[in-house]
Order: C-alpha cells, then sequence, then structure tokens
C-alpha cells in the first residue's frame, strides 16, 4: 500500500502530515555519511536527533570502529547488527541510488528513506519508492522536527504552526517540545492524537 501512494508523492511539497507521521514513528536512524567534526552540519543534525530520543547509527567507512557521541560507527548499512527504521542520506546526490540499493538489500527493510537538505536523487527515490518505502528529500529532519515541535520558533524562527501547549522540562531545567512521539508500526503517517 505505501508503494502506490508514494508513487504519487509531490517531493517539492511534503504536508506536515507526511513528516510528522514519519518522525513520529521512526526509533532507530542510520546516518550515512555523519561527520565527527563538530562543525559539520551532519554532526549537528546527528547530536540533535540523538538528543530528542531517536537511536542513532552513525555510518562512515573512515570512522568505522570508533564512536561517535558514544554510538557505534559502522561502515556501511549491511554491517549494522540490528532494524532499522529509517536511513538518513548526508552524502552527494549521485552516491543516493546505492545507499538506496544497500537499505533494500537488509533484512527487515528500513521504512523511510531521507535525503538531507540540498540532496535530491528522482531515480533513488523512484526506486525506494517501488519497494514500498516512503522518501523525503532534500530536507532536514532536524530542521523538520524543530519547526514542528515549534522548538525552532524560539528563535524568531516562523514555523507556521501554531499551539498553546508548554514545553516540557527535561532534566537540569532544559525546556523541549516534542513531537508527541508514539509507536506505530510502519512508518504511518497517523498523526498523534
Amino acid at each position: 500500500m505505501a508503494g502506490p501512494l508514494n508513487a504519487r508523492m509531490d517531493h517539492d511539497n511534503y504536508p506536515d502530515s507526511y513528516i510528522r507521521g514519519i518522525l513520529n514513528t521512526v526509533k532507530t536512524i542510520a546516518m550515512v555519511g555523519v561527520s565527527a567534526n563538530t562543525s559539520r552540519p551532519s554532526y549537528f543534525a546527528f547530536k540533535y536527533l540523538l538528543e530528542r530520543g531517536y537511536h542513532m547509527i552513525p555510518v562512515n567507512p573512515g570512522l568505522a570502529g570508533s564512536e561517535l557521541l558514544n554510538q557505534k560507527v559502522y561502515a556501511r548499512l549491511g554491517d549494522i547488527p540490528e532494524p532499522i527504521d529509517m536511513v538518513d542520506i548526508f552524502r552527494a546526490s549521485q552516491y543516493a541510488p546505492a545507499i538506496v540499493e544497500e537499505a533494500l538489500a537488509l533484512s527487515p527493510r528500513p521504512q523511510v528513506i531521507w535525503m538531507q537538505l540540498g540532496i535530491r536523487n528522482d531515480d533513488a527515490a523512484m526506486l525506494a519508492e517501488q519497494n514500498g518505502l516512503k522518501v523525503v528529500m532534500n530536507r532536514c529532519p532536524k530542521i523538520e522536527y524543530g519547526r514542528l515541535s515549534s522548538e525552532i520558533a524560539w528563535m524568531g524562527v516562523n514555523t507556521r504552526t501554531l499551539t498553546a501547549r508548554k514545553a516540557q522540562l527535561f532534566g537540569r531545567g532544559i525546556q523541549r517540545m516534542a513531537l508527541n512521539r508514539v509507536t506505530v508500526p510502519g512508518g504511518s503517517t497517523k498523526e498523534a492524537q
């Protein structure tokens, strides 16, 4: 059922419910191309998502065997010994098809292929969608999480999201908004109530 729905997906305009559904349901994210350099965007996104409760798995052949923010780094997706819900691609667009092929070879398969901001490969997206995976391109899950949870509004960014909810306190007086993440199998886009 996911395949036909995604075959008509407009990759220039994602409904908030689609993005929120993905971010609410995935638990384990493998980030391909993450950097250990603390000034790189991939490092910021990895750290942010880790702090929001996602189980983050770094994938970078140059760092394989080491740890990044206390998470073991793997050389490739096939080396990860546990199921992955989402593959977050932080590599140039031309590498996306090979990464999707590697993701499709996994058992079980991930439910989502997410290509980071600035990364778009329609052939890779079509391959993933034809195999029943959801696809997001040219978006950052860190930015989307911040926008949809209204966290980013604290910095004066218009999120186009209105809420009267107070932010929850997460230890040591840190306020964070959540997406009201619920566990729904299969990367469902059903919004949390």
